[in-house]
Parts: C-alpha cells; structure tokens; sequence
C-alpha cells in the first residue's frame, strides 16, 4: 500500500545523498512547508573537486567534508538519517536504507534521487584492487598513504642497494580533470615538495605517467586548451601517454596496448584510476521499475522536468540523469537539485509547473599545478595565471563553510608560495583497510553485533570489574601509595 499523507501531516520529501545534488536540494526546500529527510551513506557533504588534493597533502579531509548535520543543524525542517539506499519501492512510495545490519524504511510523498556515480573499470573491477579511484574521502585517504608511502619503501629500498625504480613511478589512468590534476600535484611533490626531504634517494628523478586511450587530453576543453595542457603537464615532466589503453594491472605493474597492437608492460606500485564513472546501481532499480531506458554508464533516461515516467513525484537529478547529453559536474546536480525543489514547493502551492529544465554552463576549469590552469567560460578560454585564480575564486566560494574557507586559505598559501603540505600524515590502515574490508564476506558488518544480540550478565561482569578498578584507583591515591615500595608504606 502506498504511503500517502494523512490529515494534519505535512508533505514528506526524502532526499537521497549528501552531494552536491541532496545538499543544494535540501537547502532549497528550507522555507517551504515540508518534512525533508536526507539519508546518505556518508556523514558528510564531499566537495568532489578538491579530493586530490587531500590525496596529495595539500588539504585536511574535513575541509572539504564538513559533517551534512552541521551544514543542515539550523534547518529545522529536515533531519539526516545515515544509510545506503537498497531498494526505492515506487509502488508503496518507501525506500529502504542499512547501516551495519540495521535496516530503516522512510515514506516519501516527493522523492529526490542524488546519489551520484562511482568509478568505472569499464569491467574490470578487479583493477580496483591495485589502483584506487577518486570518488571518496576513503579513497583519498587511500591513495595518500600509497603516494607519500612509496617515497618511503624507495627510502628504504635505496639504502640497501635495490633497484627501486617501480617505486617511484606514478602512472594516472583517466586525462580528464581528475588525471590532470592528481598527475600535475605528484610532480609537484616529487620535483619540489619532497626534494630535500630523503637522503637515499632523489624524488626528483620519479617518474609520472598520465596515460589515456583517446587522443588529447582533457577531451571536453577543445582540441587547443587539450593541446596547452599536455604542454604544461610535459613542462613539469609529465609522461604524457595517449592513445594506450590499460589491458592489465597487478600489485606491480600494468600493462598497456597501443593501437597498432604494442603491448607496453610498466612496472609500478602506485596507480591511481581517474577514467569514467559509472552511475549509482539505484538507476537500475529504477529503471527496472518504470521502463526508462540506462545508457552505458547506468544514468537513466528522465523527463524533461527530471521526472520519472509515470512517476512525477520522483525526481533524479545530478550525475545518475541521461538527458541533452549533460556533463556529470556540480553545477548539473546543483541546478538540477534547485529545479526539482522549486517545482515540489509550486505543487504544494498550487502553482503551475515550470517549464523544462535547462542547463546554464557556467564553464569549466582544471588546475595543472600551482598558478597554472585551464578555464573554459562560454567562448572564452584561458590559461595560465589568469585561469589560475578564476579557479581558486570558484572553488572558495563553493567549499562549504567560513572555517573551511580559512583554513583552505591558509593550506594552500603554506603548499602555493612554500613547499610545504601541511597533511602528509599517512598509517597502514588507510593503505590496507579498504581491501581488508573488503575480504569479508559482508563487509563491517561482519566486524558488529547482530540487532539485538545482547549479554546481561556480561555487561554486568564488567560493569562490577570496572567498578572495583576504579575504587581501588581512588584508594592509592588517597593513600598516597602510589610510587612507593611495599616495605616503604607507613
């Protein structure tokens, strides 16, 4: 049976995922007259574009992932419920979300889907393994223990007299921004950064590949801007590989295949996956659900107003949408977001529905290392400087948060003018955990207590030991025996 709204309740409207879609979308309903719960299966708001440069040391994760209750603490008309989203009923209007075991189904009278996209192997999921995407604070935290610990193991390596050359290489899948950018800050940390930091070896002479099957980098920037980017990537000692794709990857290496059929074998530790993504599988539960069409990468087709056929109480909206070829940014999911908000409020207040979404391009724009950048804004390109701090306007006015501006502020004039990053703490547990998480069969879940699994008289057990110990604490120093001999006590 449908949950529908009873007398004297207000409309619910549930909100699927903490990006830039579920927050721009939440906030957008503050003044209106609904009940609003986001569930997300983070506890935080990620600012995607920046994650590299948590990889890279530059920035704190928590700057740009400030916690989604604290963004939402003052708007009192929505509540966040932390979970993945498992299965959308559209029939009886719920969806079902779990956290360790615990499962919860929220009611919908609207329904918001932003749950964004994840990495692409393009099938090859087992690639995963060895070369970490950049869709996740995980990841980042990841693949900055796997980049700053290969100039470690190198360290260690070189003192004993091995060949530590696959320690050193670097090599970025994927010459979109992502690629782009994670490449130009390795060189960075390698050429400038770390230079006198080690004794047994000479970071300078690490070598960084970005390598990619289409033909330029930067695809969606134009052929000119594509063309000034692996220009200064080269600058900067960028192995710029085109035209190769990756066939291959192990713990040690990967492989690549050219066009006339050369395989290429390279052997390197750290690999980081930045090409394609592949959207949320709630596309597929949807889709299964109403008839409209996925295309390759699982978006899913939606109508003009960003509605699901047959189903105008549901919205998507963001990177998970199929529709006048759109670009999976930000800005998609912001506008989209906005759009889907404004038309629940109009419903409620009887207004006539708006027209079909539109897309505004505000532009593009990637970094290639410090003061240099490519934007693209309408017609106008620019690179270098100018494009630089047009960059470093957007991003500020986007990370959420004045704390979080200050203090981002503050890191990259440290990293921009000095050589110095202030986050290059890295531990084996954000190295190893995710693929010892992922050899359980159910993932954490398999690390806690079953819901309602319970010991009375275990809990009781401890509480009396923890008791005792704490008396006895009390007692030594109230006695003032502690640091004296047994024979030495009056």
């Amino acid at each position: 049976m449908a949950a529908s709204q009873t007398a004297g309740d207000r409309h619910r409207v549930v909100v699927i995922g903490s990006g830039f879609g579920g927050l721009f979308g939440t906030k957008a309903l503050r003044r209106s007259d609904v009940d609003i719960t986001m569930v997300a299966k983070t506890t935080h708001h990620l600012f995607q574009p920046l994650l590299y440069q948590v990889a890279t040391g530059i920035l704190s994760e928590g700057e740009i992932a400030p916690p989604t209750r604290e963004i939402l603490s003052s708007q009192a008309n929505a509540r966040v419920l932390l979970g993945e989203v498992t299965h959308i009923d559209l029939e009886a209007r719920t969806i079902t979300s779990q956290v360790l075991g615990r499962e919860t189904v929220s009611p919908y009278d609207s329904l918001i889907v932003a749950a964004g996209a994840g990495q692409s192997y393009f099938g090859n999921d087992h690639f995963a393994e060895f070369a970490p995407g950049m869709k996740s604070i995980d990841d980042a935290l990841e693949l900055r223990g796997r980049i700053f610990g290969a100039f470690e193991m190198a360290e260690l390596g070189a003192a004993r007299g091995e060949n530590v050359d696959h320690l050193l290489t670097f090599v970025v899948v994927g010459a979109g921004p992502t690629g782009v950018e994670m490449a130009g800050q390795i060189a960075e940390l390698a050429h400038r950064t770390l230079r006198r930091d080690f004794r047994s070896i000479n970071t300078r002479t690490a070598r960084v590949m970005l390598v990619d099957a289409a033909p330029q980098v930067l695809p969606p920037f134009g052929a000119k801007l594509g063309a000034k980017t692996k220009q200064e990537l080269e600058k900067l000692g960028v192995e710029v590989v085109l035209g190769a794709m990756v066939t291959d990857l192990d713990e040690r290496g990967l492989e690549m295949k050219y066009k006339d059929g050369r395989v290429e074998r390279v052997a390197s530790v750290t690999k980081i996956w930045a090409a394609g993504v592949q959207a949320s599988s709630l596309g597929q539960t949807l889709s299964e659900q109403t008839g409209a069409p996925l295309d390759r990468a699982g978006r899913i087709g939606v109508n003009p107003d960003l509605t699901l056929p047959g189903h105008p109480e549901v919205f998507v909206v963001g990177d998970m949408i199929a529709l006048d070829h759109l670009p999976g940014v930000a800005q998609v999911a912001i506008q989209g977001a906005k759009y889907a908000a404004k038309e629940i409020d109009g419903r409620l207040k009887g207004k006539p529905a708006q027209a079909p979404f539109r897309y505004f391009d505000k532009g593009s724009m990637a970094t290639i290392s410090r003061f240099r950048a490519v934007a693209m804004v309408g017609k106008i390109q620019l690179t270098g400087f100018i494009a630089w701090l047009m960059w470093l306007a957007v991003h500020l006015v986007y990370i959420t948060g004045f704390k979080n501006r200050v203090t981002a502020v503050l890191h990259w004039l440290v990293s921009f003018l000095g050589r110095g990053r202030a986050e290059r703490t890295a531990t084996e547990q954000q190295i190893f955990g995710r693929n010892a998480l992922a050899r359980l069969r159910r993932g954490a879940t398999d690390l806690v207590s079953a819901p309602g699994e319970y010991d009375a008289a275990l809990e009781r057990e401890r509480r009396e030991a923890l008791e005792q110990q704490a008396v006895e604490e009390a007692r030594l120093t109230d006695a003032g025996e502690r640091g004296v001999k047994a024979g030495e006590r009056v």
